[in-house]
């Protein structure tokens, strides 16, 4: 990096730091540090809310998942604006009505202390590990550019974020993300810019449009119903409906994002603008992934795009057998830029058997080329066992070191570490104040003071950093961040919303079958994910269907409680 990388990239983490530290201050009540003293407009709701789920992780993998397996991720994001018409309907008046801090109190109303904390709990325990995924995502930057160890990297980013959030509160968060969202997707619409600026002078948006659809890049929608294929029509409308309805509706970390609003109006124009504008931005994101894969058909990629484990397996006794690989991934490109050539010059000249045949040339040295890079990875993992041989999260963040010119290196990096900061800052906030509200001050200290109440947000802020940067040292292992923070959630979310819907919905379901349909629901998710091949979205749809079911059943044997009218009917 150049230095006016450095001028930019220090200058905008700082800022958003000293912002969000200086926009926060005062706030000594709950209320006021918690939830913003419930007086923000939906503009700024609807921009925290995307930028809580839209964290380093969305902007540094995305575009390397769309390299290595085209657009279907987006496929994703399907259910989402069908569940924040749902959750705008439904979740945000009772939210609003009660007036709480966290979306856990309505369960006690409605089942008892011991369900309440059971999901409070649930909720600690996935968002607690999710928060040391998106930390991890930043790291990955520092350690590639300057070789630094990733542990020391994780602490001070985590310190940076811990900093803001603890001091300033909510309103910190929500003032900052704003900003830093706004960063982060100018800095990609300048790498969509430069990427399609950069190809050959005589290939055309269009034409690299078409060739990355005829490579297999453009697959955004499959409508084929397969239980086993993780992205499909079938499985983001249903599965990524059940899961956008317990993450936005249930998980903290988006609730004290809509809470805080003026009305409960404000709080649902900004789900509402979200479900307008998430589908299309990941369209956007996965876009810049495919673009970048085009231009990679005319400058060689290198076979493997994390530089620290090529750095090693270089140094290693597999050293001349990577070199042998690296000389088979030379030949392949020169072979696979050859037949991009000719599937142009067939497009140009309207041959529609000349695209065939250069097609299915194209997707053979393709094959032969994804089979050379699958070698290299395992190669690294035999060298260094334990390390990373999963490169997707390098692949963008190789583009914008070795291509963006002075300057835009710099704001690209920035845009990642703010998205980092922002989404990582979210998941504290959420964290510290399930733990003061739901467990400190209903099952410790019921009385405790507000001052009480601030001073321990800011600890558990502190306490639950620490935490995260501590599972962040174990997130290289994980594969695709993207995916990894997403199945992490699966594994919670089902359950959790099936405890909400019975509570909306049911009059009949008492406490004890809600608990106990929880843990029957979660058993069966735990069993679909390690027993079955079943794609992660499906895991929502299985421990919400399972755990209203189980419920259901349980509450036939357990002894007529009077359970409380559902606030929803």
């Amino acid at each position: 990096m150049r230095p006016i990388d450095w001028i930019v990239l220090i200058g905008t983490v700082v800022a958003i730091v000293a912002y969000g530290v200086w926009k926060g201050r005062h706030k000594k009540n709950l209320d006021g540090y918690l939830l913003a003293g419930r007086e923000l407009k939906w503009p700024t709701i609807a921009l925290s809310i995307m930028a809580t789920q839209a964290s380093a992780i969305t902007f540094l993998s995305t575009p390397g998942q769309a390299y290595a397996d085209g657009m279907r991720f987006v496929q994703f994001y399907l259910g989402l604006p069908i569940a924040m018409v749902i959750l705008s309907i439904t979740a945000v008046p009772i939210y609003h009505r009660l007036r709480i801090f966290t979306a856990y109190e309505y369960l006690e109303t409605r089942f008892g202390v011991g369900t309440r904390t059971l999901t409070s709990v649930l909720f600690l325990i996935q968002r607690g590990l999710s928060t040391g995924i998106t930390l991890y995502a930043p790291a990955l930057i520092v350690s590639v550019i300057l070789g630094w160890n990733i542990h020391l990297t994780n602490v001070v980013v985590g310190l940076m974020v811990v900093l803001y959030t603890a001091t300033g509160g909510t309103k910190a968060v929500s003032r900052t993300q704003v900003h830093q969202l706004v960063i982060a997707l100018g800095g990609m619409a300048v790498a969509l810019i430069i990427a399609v600026h950069s190809l050959p002078h005589d290939v055309t948006l269009v034409e690299a449009f078409r060739v990355a659809g005829r490579m297999g890049r453009l697959n955004a929608i499959d409508f084929k119903f397969d239980l086993k294929t993780p992205y499909n029509f079938w499985s983001g409308l249903i599965g990524g409906a059940f899961l956008a309805l317990s993450y936005f509706g249930t998980d903290q970390s988006q609730v004290q994002r809509y809470l805080t609003g003026a009305s409960a109006a404000e709080s649902r124009l900004g789900l509402l603008i979200n479900g307008m504008v998430k589908v299309p931005m990941q369209f956007f994101i996965l876009f810049v992934g495919a673009m970048v894969f085009v231009f990679y058909q005319f400058i060689a990629p290198p076979l493997f795009f994390n530089s620290v484990q090529r750095a090693k397996v270089a140094t290693s006794p597999y050293a001349a057998d990577y070199l042998a690989l690296e000389a088979r991934h030379s030949q392949q490109f020169v072979e696979k830029r050859a037949d991009v050539q000719t599937l142009l010059a067939a497009m140009r000249a309207h041959n529609s058997a000349g695209i065939d045949t250069a097609t299915v040339a194209l997707r053979h040295v393709q094959a032969r080329e994804t089979a050379t890079r699958a070698a290299a990875a395992a190669l690294i993992g035999r060298t260094q066992p334990g390390a990373d041989n999963s490169d997707t999260n390098y692949i963008f963040l190789t583009f914008v070191i070795d291509f963006l010119p002075a300057g835009v290196v710099g704001l690209v990096l920035a845009a990642i570490f703010c998205a980092a900061m922002s989404a990582t800052s979210s998941g504290l906030n959420s964290l510290a104040s399930t733990t003061v509200v739901d467990i400190f001050r209903r099952l410790g200290k019921p009385h405790a003071t507000d001052a009480e109440c601030v001073r321990l947000s800011k600890l558990m802020t502190i306490a639950w950093g620490v935490f995260a940067i501590g599972f962040a040292e174990f997130a290289n292992r994980l594969g695709s961040l993207i995916e990894a923070v997403n199945k992490l959630g699966s594994l919670f979310y089902g359950t959790i919303l099936a405890i909400f819907l019975l509570a909306f919905y049911t009059k009949r379901v008492s406490g004890t079958a809600a608990f106990f349909g929880a843990l029957i629901g979660e058993g069966a998710v735990v069993w679909c994910a390690v027993a079955t091949d079943m794609a992660w979205l499906w895991w929502n749809v299985i421990g919400c269907v399972v755990g209203v079911g189980a419920a259901l059943v349980v509450q036939r044997f357990v002894a007529e409680q009077k359970a409380t009218k559902p606030l929803s009917s």
